[in-house]
Formats: C-alpha cells, structure tokens, sequence
C-alpha cells in the first residue's frame, strides 16, 4: 500500500496513541521529544515512509518470508543514532491506520486490536527491563502485528501460518491429511499476562477456535503448533507434575527437539536479560531454579516442537 508521507500524528497526539499501544509512561516523553527529528528530517522522513510502505505492503497475506522480516530489520537499523531503537516505534505507529483499517475490514473486535497491538508496549517494557534503556527491543518480531497475522486472544497469541516441509509429515503420520504449505495457527506465549494457568489457556484457545473462523473463514485451521523452550522434555524432571509448564506441555504431541541450544531463552523470559552471569541467577521461585539450577549443573535447554489438533 503506497503511501505519499509518512502517517505520524503531530506531538500533541503522539501521547494518547503511545498510550493506546500500551507503551510504558517513562518512554512516551522520549517519543514526544524527539518526534521532531523524525517529521523534520527529510532523509528520516523517507526512511520511515519506505519502512512504512515495506510493512504494509500485501498486508494480511501470510508469506512467511522471513529473509523480508530480515532486511525489514536492516533497514530499521539505518536510523540516525539519536533515535536509535525508538525508530521502529514511530514506524509503527505510522502504520498503525493501515493495521487498523485491516481489522476493521476483517471485522476484528476493538478490543482484540487493542490487546494486540499492546505488544508493541510490552516489547518496549521488556527492553527496559532487560537493558535499562529505551526503545524497542526486537521489532521484527512486531512485523507479525501489524501486518494482520497474529492475535492476541486471551492468555495467549496465535499466529496465522503455514504448514512447513517437516511437520507435515509429522502430522500425516498422526492421521491428519496436511501437507506443506496448509494453514495452521502458531501459538506464541507472551510475558507480563500472568501465570500459563490451564484455564487462562482453555479460554484463549476457546477463544481462537471462535475467532479465525469467523474472521478468517478462508482459511481452515486443523493444527495448532508451538516452538519455544518451553516445551523442553527436561522441564518435566525438573518441576512438578502439576505446575503450569508441565501442563501445558502435557497439551502438546512433540515433533522434535532442535539440537542446538538455546539457553538464553529461558533465561531471557525467567530472569528479564539474556546475558545474565549463569552462576548470579535467583533462585526465588520454582522456575527461576529449574532454570539456573539445570544450566549451573552444565546443562542445556533447548526449543522444543510440538503439535495439537485445532
């Protein structure tokens, strides 16, 4: 979707769409402050207007074109120094018309919207809680957002995808006719939204079960799938049978565990910051001792992969 100039809202409205976008009241009077170097600069002008234009085009098709959501990030990174990871906040918010007109079209609820696009605010809280600054902490992963193809619903987000070349195969096996390239619908955990109670999940996936047909009746979900670390096999021998991961887990049929580790995930969504010093981590809860017990004993954690019936 082309666009002529940028669409940012002047410094007296900058605050109350920030607001609306969750993002966190320390960061709004940096937004505000140097708002002015990006509507006034005409080199900045453009490079927000060409991310824009990046963003929105083919909006709400599902490419999965990750070497795009890449060089979308390269060109992030071209801003002037002064504005530094706030950049990629401006660009949202410029496109955040586009995204809105999208819902509108596809006849999303306000609220649903709403609670979406917040994580643009969570992301910025994580930043800073993380690294003590400001900004956004990965704006790629925020491509997903604003382009139409995930949802908050609930405890958690589900984001519209494709089936790929080695879980069909997979799900062939377990009696599903799939194969690579067939809608499914990613599940995706996010921080800040309370404990992954059992309940909390029903409801999100009751949730989404009503939504995606109704909004997106084209396109038919038979599978739900999750990457992350929390569906590491090596949870369940390290906390009780009826904690929350455990039970989410237990929802899940695996598929395969990637090989390589990746221990700063866990410790990124446990403990704020991925560079911790292993031997530093608290031990004040049962998962923050999983964690850094398990990783101080020379251990490993890893992604896990795995799948349910939608």
């Amino acid at each position: 979707m082309p666009l002529d100039r940028p669409v940012m809202p002047d410094a007296d409205d900058l605050p109350d769409v920030l607001l609306d976008l969750a993002v966190p009241h320390e960061d709004i009077n940096a937004l505000v402050r140097l708002s002015g170097a990006v509507t006034h600069d005409t080199g900045v002008t453009r490079l927000l207007e060409e991310c824009v234009q990046e963003l929105v085009r083919d909006l709400g098709e599902v490419t999965g074109d990750r070497e795009g959501v890449r060089r979308f990030g390269e060109r992030l990174a071209e801003a002037p120094k002064t504005l530094g990871a706030y950049f990629a906040a401006y660009v949202y918010v410029a496109a955040l018309p586009h995204t809105r007109a999208y819902h509108q079209e596809r006849g999303v609820p306000a609220e649903i919207t709403r609670h979406t696009l917040a994580d643009l605010g969570r992301n910025m809280a994580s930043r800073r809680r993380g690294h003590g600054t400001g900004g956004v902490r990965a704006p790629q992963w925020l491509v997903h957002h604003f382009r139409g193809e995930l949802y908050q619903l609930g405890r958690l987000q589900f984001e519209r995808a494709v089936i790929g070349q080695r879980t069909a195969p997979v799900l062939r096996a377990a009696g599903l006719d799939a194969v690579p390239g067939e809608p499914c619908v990613n599940l995706h955990i996010p921080d800040y939204r309370g404990p992954l109670t059992p309940a909390a999940c029903d409801r999100s996936l009751t949730l989404a079960r009503r939504f995606f047909p109704r909004h997106f009746p084209e396109e038919p979900y038979r599978a739900a799938t999750c990457h992350s670390w929390l569906l590491d096999p090596q949870l369940k021998r390290c906390l009780a049978a009826d904690s929350n991961i455990v039970r989410f887990q237990e929802r899940f049929r695996v598929t395969r565990e990637d090989t390589e580790p990746a221990d700063e995930e866990p410790v990124r969504f446990v403990f704020g910051h991925s560079c911790l010093p292993v031997e530093e981590l608290p031990r004040r809860t049962s998962v923050e001792r999983a964690v850094g017990d398990h990783l101080r004993a020379g251990g490993h954690w890893y992604i896990g992969r795995g799948w349910f019936p939608f």
